[in-house]
């Protein structure tokens, strides 16, 4: 079992930069697939980015170029760093485990407004 729990979620202005964590816990955090995914109001959950144990990154086409993931095996963490917010990326976030199955964490919401 492996729980995810992220932080740094909040309100923000557009064009505002902003760091979300997760902390895994587990002992097999340095093999797993990390990701990211957002739910906004309405809409279905859509993949952010994900990077594998050997660090091999893929992102969503809306988060390239603003958005980067990265990870600290050695604080079971990983981030996501956004910068240049739109109202568009207001959403609840959700990291993701990933080793044979998924694991999610409880999500934490961001909110792009003027």
């Amino acid at each position: 079992q492996v729980q995810l729990v992220e932080s740094g979620g909040g309100l923000v202005q557009p064009g505002a930069s902003l760091r979300l964590s997760c902390a895994a816990s587990g002992s097999k955090f340095a093999i797993s697939t990390m990701g990211w995914y957002r739910q906004a109001p309405g809409k279905e959950r859509e993949l952010v980015a994900t990077i594998t144990a050997s660090s091999r990154i893929d992102y969503a086409d809306f988060a390239k170029g603003r958005f980067t993931i990265f990870r600290d095996n050695a604080k079971n963490t990983v981030y996501l760093q956004m910068s240049s917010l739109k109202p568009e990326d207001t959403a609840i976030y959700y990291c993701t485990s990933q080793i044979l199955k998924m694991y999610w964490g409880q999500g934490t919401q961001v909110t792009v407004s003027s």
